[in-house]
């Protein structure tokens, strides 16, 4: 398996990234990147998977036709993922959608194989818990849109990381690639990589992954830049680097074989330590780079 897939190097059709579980040698998590030109549209069926329709930027409408009917959502969206959190549309598996933009924009598929088939659901950006995580140069901001116990998917994990320029973020290593009740779950993962640029320079970073045991191998040291794919079927992984002057932006999505959709990870032991001295440090002041938007009336 390629781990790192710089831009590029996943399109397929008329997606920019297409990570899907045969061509990453696993079973279940899917990630497509869909440009959309000032009136396109874009119809595909969902098959054995739930999906995620989240702007990275621009509006668009995402329609779901199936045996139960047709639904409908009308998504703000946002004008890149440096500059607010989106809006949200849930699919489910066994559904035809089309997604349709009249300014056009890019919009993430995020997806995994599932057994259970839920309603189609509007997500919106006031209800995405925004969380700071970490403190110094640790601190990062995570947008917990598909998080477990935050919104419901059969088998989907999905969140968005924002890390200022000069911070480290999956921090310390962790892993989750062994099944242990309560402590770890088994769960394959994907990044999504964007960077804020400069002055009209792009920014840029690094991601690790490293080896954490017998038959788990999986060992990565990546430039990423805008567009770039980090696949991580095992491995402790972390850290994730911003360098200064660039904030990083990354799109994590997982899913796993177990009965509970629950994010359970394990430390490296080498850097455990690291979150004790959090609470002796503030959190970075550029943080949060944005806030959910208010709940209406």
């Amino acid at each position: 398996m390629t781990h790192h897939l710089p831009a590029g190097k996943a399109v397929a059709g008329p997606y920019a990234v297409d990570v899907n579980p045969a061509g990453a040698g696993w079973d279940h998590s899917s990630l497509r990147v869909l440009p959309l030109a000032p009136g396109g549209s874009h119809t595909f069926d969902t098959g054995d998977s739930e999906w995620i329709v989240l702007p990275l930027s621009g509006a668009c409408t995402v329609a779901s036709d199936d045996d139960f009917g047709h639904e409908e959502f009308a998504l703000t969206g946002r004008t890149s993922v440096f500059e607010g959190v989106s809006d949200f549309a849930y699919v489910p598996r066994d559904a035809r959608v089309t997604v349709s933009s009249a300014a056009g924009g890019r919009f993430a598929l995020t997806g995994a194989r599932c057994t259970r088939r839920l309603p189609a659901r509007y997500g919106p950006a006031a209800d995405v818990p925004v969380e700071l995580r970490g403190t110094g140069s640790c601190s990062r901001q995570v947008n917990n849109f598909g998080a477990a116990g935050v919104f419901e998917c059969d088998k989907l994990i999905a969140v968005e990381v924002l890390t200022p320029g000069g911070n480290w973020s999956s921090f310390p290593p962790h892993k989750h690639d062994e099944h242990r009740p309560g402590e770890e779950s088994v769960l394959e993962e994907i990044y999504y990589f964007e960077f804020a640029a400069h002055d009209g320079t792009p920014g840029l970073g690094y991601q690790r992954v490293s080896p954490s045991g017998p038959g788990r191998d999986t060992d990565v040291l990546a430039e990423v830049r805008d567009g770039d794919v980090v696949l991580i079927p095992d491995g402790w992984h972390g850290p994730s680097m911003a360098v200064p002057g660039h904030h990083m932006y990354y799109l994590n999505v997982m899913a796993g074989p177990g009965a509970e959709r629950a994010w359970l990870i394990c430390d490296h032991p080498d850097h455990a330590w690291i979150r004790d001295t959090w609470p002796e440090q503030p959190v970075d002041p550029r943080l949060p780079l944005y806030t959910a938007p208010e709940r209406s009336a």
